[in-house]
């Protein structure tokens, strides 16, 4: 690792999320429930993309529920998803940005979680979106441009990443 600021990895956000494939009562148990996981943060609903009549789902109908973190909330989240996953992603979890995602089979596996049977048995995804210094340039509304391909950070160097920040196994 080179001691430039600017190729410091850090994480930009978490996603966490969780699909009910339907509306009602089940939507509002996941909300209810990301809420609790994600320390009092007010969830969001997500809708279907396109209508799926064997599923029974028409394009804008509720059928999820998602959070976003940021700072040090979206990294202390992280160590407890981890845990939750005894500290091991698959490396085929990254994708070529870098960026990586696992999901949570039960959320009684997330620490300090308690069972609820007013809720039932979800599970949830947690979606990592990592950059370095100088990503806003791609993002800005003026003078746009684009990230350098040796600024870019590449699958091997998240894996990197993870592996010394987090303290998690790659298989």
């Amino acid at each position: 690792m080179s001691d430039n600021p600017m190729r410091i990895i850090l994480v930009e956000k978490v996603t966490v999320n969780i699909g009910t494939g339907q509306p009602g009562e089940a939507l509002d148990n996941a909300k209810g429930l990301l809420q609790r996981l994600c320390g009092g943060r007010k969830p969001i609903e997500t809708n279907a993309r396109r209508r799926e009549p064997a599923f029974k789902l028409r394009k804008g109908l509720a059928i999820g529920t998602a959070v976003t973190l940021r700072g040090s909330e979206a990294e202390s989240f992280i160590v407890k998803a981890l845990a939750a996953k005894r500290k091991t992603i698959k490396s085929g979890n990254f994708d070529r940005e870098g960026n990586f995602s696992f999901g949570v089979a039960e959320y009684i596996d997330f620490p300090g979680a308690k069972y609820d049977p007013a809720i039932g048995m979800y599970g949830f995804d947690v979606c990592v979106t990592l950059k370095r210094p100088g990503k806003r340039v791609a993002k800005r509304r003026l003078r746009k441009s684009r990230i350098g391909k040796k600024h870019r950070i590449s699958k091997e160097e998240a894996i990197e990443f993870v592996k010394t920040r987090f303290g998690a196994k790659i298989e």
